[in-house]
């Protein structure tokens, strides 16, 4: 990887997760963009919230996540079936395969599960619906020690993956670097500032200036404190949302997700095999606000406050948003899964409507396991965006993007892409022919 900057760039990209990354490989091999750059200040890439560890790992279609409607899982199953094909493709190793089910447990979730198949079906015709007979010849452990009076139903499919998108990010820059284009990677190298200087961007680093037409700031949450320093965003704060996960010895022979809270754009409890070790298994995530942008890392305290949602219309959507009451409970109890004793019998709670026989000495906190998710808080509207965060200025875009960001990554890509054709003269993009080479069949 270069250590010394040429200039000036067509694309610079800020940000080395799954998001830049993607981006990078999509701009390399699909359009005549000759020059293109990405800066990171870790010295690894996908260190933050695209590292195995920071993450739930799974690949998003759409089909067992309950709190969306069909319309979303939809867009969602198209946008993920790129990223499916691409990994089968390019990253095989980054892949782990398995069943995936959306339980349901009592009569109204199983009234609820039982809806929600029948208008699903058609569009995800590999979900299939089980009984209780058939839920414990796959995951026996959903089944033992369950009162048999209990109703339960679930949605299964065999196409359940698990991705290491860290793996992902790194095979994403070698496929970009093998386009015969100037391409180069500066890691360790922190962005201190961006300003337009005429026609270019210059970008301000630890170790000099790059100069670039166009600028993607693909950061997470960071990519709001660029975004403000230039005069866009002002309407938004970041909510970090820290998701934690506990662990245990390998229950579970597959996924199996909980019925989701529509009114939440978190998870509900799921318990997930870990994508580099099959015999253990994930239960979580928990969600509790953190004043830090990224996890474990008390040096994002300052960034924090810089995007912070606590301003006074921030305060006011807020409280907005926490008098609902479905919310309201949601946040006191995940408060409380964090306290002393208590919170991890507490959890062990949700985590027995999965694998009821579950036992608390079997139940392990994954300590150094969970990253931040940027909620993105509208503070005009004084309500959480539950979608996709990207804010377009003047050849420059910034993507937040929360979940399901990495499952999405390589259509965001292809929307940055398009976007930049906007910026661009001369300018191509070869969008069919990213299709034919992502094109997957879920």
């Amino acid at each position: 990887m270069n250590n010394n900057s040429k200039k000036p760039y067509d694309v610079a990209i800020v940000g080395g997760g799954i998001t830049g990354t993607s981006l990078l490989y999509v701009l390399s091999k699909y359009t005549n963009l000759q020059k293109l750059v990405l800066l990171d200040k870790y010295e690894e890439l996908a260190h933050v919230n695209s590292h195995f560890n920071n993450n739930s790992q799974t690949l998003h279609f759409g089909d067992i996540e309950t709190n969306y409607s069909l319309a979303k899982a939809e867009q969602v199953k198209e946008a993920s079936s790129l990223l499916a094909g691409y990994a089968e493709k390019f990253s095989p190793d980054a892949i782990l395969l398995s069943h995936k089910m959306v339980l349901a447990v009592g009569n109204q979730e199983v009234q609820e599960l039982e809806r929600r198949y029948w208008e699903f079906r058609g569009s995800f015709p590999n979900l299939k619906k089980i009984s209780r007979m058939e839920i414990a010849a796959i995951e026996p452990k959903v089944v033992e020690g369950r009162d048999p009076k209990q109703e339960i139903l679930a949605l299964l499919s065999d196409k359940g993956y698990a991705l290491d998108y860290q793996k992902i990010s790194v095979s994403f820059v070698e496929e970009s670097m093998r386009q015969k284009k100037e391409v180069d990677i500066f890691l360790k190298r922190k962005v201190i500032s961006i300003v337009r200087d005429r026609a270019w961007w210059k970008i301000m680093t630890s170790a000099g200036e790059i100069v670039a037409k166009v600028v993607i700031v693909a950061s997470g949450p960071h990519s709001l404190i660029f975004a403000r320093s230039l005069g866009y965003g002002r309407e938004l704060g970041i909510l970090p949302v820290a998701g934690s996960f506990y662990r245990s010895s390998g229950l579970l022979r597959g996924k199996v997700y909980t019925m989701q809270i529509k009114k939440l754009p978190f998870a509900a409890v799921h318990g997930d095999p870990n994508v580099n070790d099959p015999a253990e298994t994930r239960f979580g995530p928990t969600a509790k606000v953190l004043p830090l942008l990224e996890r474990h890392n008390w040096g994002t305290l300052m960034d924090f406050l810089r995007t912070s949602v606590f301003t006074w219309d921030g305060v006011s959507s807020l409280f907005k948003i926490i008098t609902d009451r479905t919310i309201f409970l949601y946040v006191v109890k995940n408060l409380l899964f964090d306290l002393p004793w208590i919170g991890k019998r507490m959890f062990l709670k949700e985590v027995q409507k999965i694998v009821p026989t579950m036992k608390i000495d079997e139940l392990e906190y994954g300590k150094g396991l969970g990253g931040i998710r940027p909620q993105v808080v509208n503070t005009i509207k004084k309500k959480m965006e539950m979608g996709e965060a990207k804010i377009i200025g003047k050849d420059i875009i910034f993507d937040i993007t929360p979940s399901p960001g990495a499952s999405v990554c390589l259509d965001n890509a292809r929307k940055n892409a398009l976007e930049i054709g906007n910026f661009l003269e001369e300018y191509d993009f070869d969008e069919k022919r990213f299709e034919q080479d992502h094109k997957f069949e879920y």
